[in-house]
């Protein structure tokens, strides 16, 4: 149910059907799903100021129709639905409960998601975050997730490995679009590389051979200008924040990402998600982002 009473609903003119799990690799259900709705990711951020905004209150009732709201109006449209878990986890286990059924009612409309949790650990600890987002019969499976590589890319390896076993992806933070980013990810190794190209050429070598997308990816701020000292040809997407209210427009997506851009899949957030609670103002924000980064993407 939306926030707003909504008209009947009328089928999108994109593709809506479920890009459900086959066998087919994370990779190719996103290139799939990329060429037949638009790249556009909008995420899923039910923070207390927008709630306020929507006229919701701070809590679990607001949680769940904002989080219905965005569903309702996004997941038979947009390539991607990506959820912050922070924004669920702060109402503890109803909020978790809220974000399963999210979800779950995300990817039955035909949305590919990825849970935005940003995991990172080592060992057993790394494995268990993984099957709490990535095995198949979790409760809170996603389609893919985001994970933090800065305990050593390594540390990652439970859970590629699941990813892999399960066809599901990854979205590794490389060049992050927040400025402190940079002390970590423009730190210069020995051999003269930094830390963000560093774990770009992994992301190669986890793609390589992989057909049409591979399904290992970087986070890539698309407000950082200029990048073409680095190699982004990761045979992989590009989860690139910072479209809209960050200040980057679809029309930067070319300089920043150079012939990379095909690849790219920009997360819009705060740009779609201030026109609601009304269903159609969410919808109509979220095509006027589809295709004014179709139109860049299609320039190249």
């Amino acid at each position: 149910m939306s926030a707003h009473p909504s008209p009947d609903h009328h089928p999108s003119t994109k593709p809506s059907g479920p890009q459900r799990l086959s066998g087919e690799p994370f990779g190719a259900r996103l290139r799939r799903a990329m060429d037949e709705r638009g790249p556009l990711c909008v995420g899923i951020d039910p923070h207390a100021s927008l709630l306020t905004e929507w006229g919701l209150s701070d809590d679990i009732a607001g949680l769940e129709r904002f989080s219905r709201t965005v569903v309702e109006a996004m997941a038979d449209r947009v390539a991607v639905l990506k959820p912050q878990s922070a924004f669920f986890e702060r109402f503890g286990s109803r909020g978790i409960a809220v974000l399963e059924k999210s979800v779950e009612e995300a990817r039955a409309a035909g949305a590919l998601v990825v849970m935005d949790a940003k995991r990172g650990d080592i060992g057993s600890t790394m494995a268990a975050y993984a099957e709490s987002f990535l095995r198949k019969d979790a409760p809170l499976f996603s389609d893919a997730l985001t994970v933090s590589p800065y305990l050593g890319y390594g540390s990652l390896s439970p859970a590629v490995a699941l990813a892999r076993e399960n066809g599901t992806g990854l979205f590794v933070l490389a060049l992050t679009s927040n400025p402190e980013g940079a002390e970590v990810q423009q730190a210069v190794r020995t051999d003269g590389r930094d830390v963000g190209a560093t774990m770009l050429a992994h992301l190669a070598a986890e793609n390589a051979g992989e057909g049409p997308l591979g399904s290992f990816g970087a986070v890539v701020g698309a407000t950082l200008g200029d990048l073409s000292s680095y190699d982004l040809d990761i045979n992989g997407p590009i989860l690139a924040p910072g479209i809209g209210a960050q200040g980057a427009t679809p029309a930067d997506l070319r300089g920043v990402f150079g012939a990379a851009v095909r690849n790219v899949v920009p997360n819009v957030s705060r740009g779609v998600l201030r026109h609601g609670p009304d269903v159609l103002a969410l919808r109509g924000a979220a095509d006027r982002f589809a295709e004014e980064i179709r139109a860049a993407v299609d320039a190249v």
